[in-house]
């Protein structure tokens, strides 16, 4: 029988070494372990060792407590399709004033949903970046300055955005306040 907790940590394992980049087979390499324990790991069939989890963690460049839930794991039917209200994960920039909760279960569909807070002078970075896919948004609150190669937009309250993710891009806060978007990206990114 698949233990939920496993399951859970079985989906974090996934989920690190897809924002990472890495093939099973790469995970492997990094590890030291074989891509058959890995996989049974990522399907939650099996519980990692001390070890093996002290492996993976090095390998993906967290800590082993990361695995760690602070609470019990959600229903194992919600794993994988439900994120409750203050449950999702969190990304945070503090270097840069934005933080960012991932809302989708986790990073193995087709995209990514995700609760992005820009601090007054929060930004994404001085320097426009690229990456695949498509991304768009909906300012809940306050105002974004949104770059798209050379042309400058600012949205607020109310509005929308989309542009393919290859077109050099970038973000920073346009108000006073702290500002919320629901942003969109195809495939996920982080």
């Amino acid at each position: 029988m698949v233990e939920t907790a496993d399951l859970w940590l079985g989906m974090q394992v996934q989920d690190l070494r897809k924002t990472n980049g890495l093939s099973l087979q790469q995970l492997a390499e990094r590890s030291g372990l074989s891509i058959g324990l890995l996989s049974q790991i990522e399907r939650g069939l099996t519980s990692p060792s001390i070890r093996s989890l002290r492996q993976i963690s090095e390998a993906l460049g967290v800590t082993p407590a990361s695995f760690f839930l602070e609470e019990t794991p959600p229903p194992p039917e919600e794993l994988g399709k439900i994120v409750r209200r203050n449950k999702g994960r969190q990304l945070q920039l503090p270097s840069n004033g934005v933080a960012k909760w991932l809302l989708t279960p986790d990073l193995s569909g087709n995209l990514e949903m995700l609760f992005v807070e820009i601090q007054p002078g929060g930004n994404s970075g001085t320097e426009l970046y690229t990456h695949k896919g498509e991304e768009c948004g909906y300012v809940i609150c306050g105002a974004m300055r949104l770059w798209v190669e050379n042309q400058l937009f600012t949205l607020h309250e109310g509005d929308s955005f989309r542009f393919r993710s290859t077109t050099p891009h970038r973000f920073e806060n346009g108000a006073d306040v702290v500002t919320h978007v629901l942003w969109i990206i195809t495939p996920p990114f982080y």
